[in-house]
């Protein structure tokens, strides 16, 4: 069975910084788009960044320039660096994997991870 399995989320306060990690267990993911999503509570699955099967990379626009997603194949996994936190940023981040039309969607990504809380203090 295939599972994407979370890391790194936490608890720190505006202005700081966490990494979370992404490495899916039972297939490697070099040839699939790996993309973050989250969601705030009473709040709806929101793209965060996506690198794609090819090594392009996109952002929603209120990360651009604060979050930066890599991929590691040689680890097979996927980081998103979040620098500069606000509290807005408070959600469970989840990592999402497949072979995608339209990377904003969460719907077209076949495998998602059980999601890592994230939460910035003020």
């Amino acid at each position: 069975q295939v599972q994407l399995v979370e890391s790194g989320g936490g608890l720190v306060q505006a202005g700081g910084s966490l990494r979370l990690a992404c490495t899916p267990s039972g297939r490697t993911f070099s040839t699939r788009d790996m993309a973050w999503f989250r969601q705030a509570p009473g709040k709806e699955r929101q793209f965060v960044a996506v690198n794609t099967r090819t090594g392009a990379t996109y952002y929603a626009d209120s990360t651009k320039g604060r979050f930066t997603i890599s991929r590691d194949n040689t680890k097979n996994t996927v980081y998103l660096q979040m620098s500069n936190l606000k509290p807005e940023d408070t959600a469970v981040f989840y990592c999402a994997a497949g072979i995608v039309a339209v990377v904003t969607r969460p719907n077209e990504y076949n495998y998602w991870g059980q999601g890592t809380q994230v939460t910035v203090s003020s």
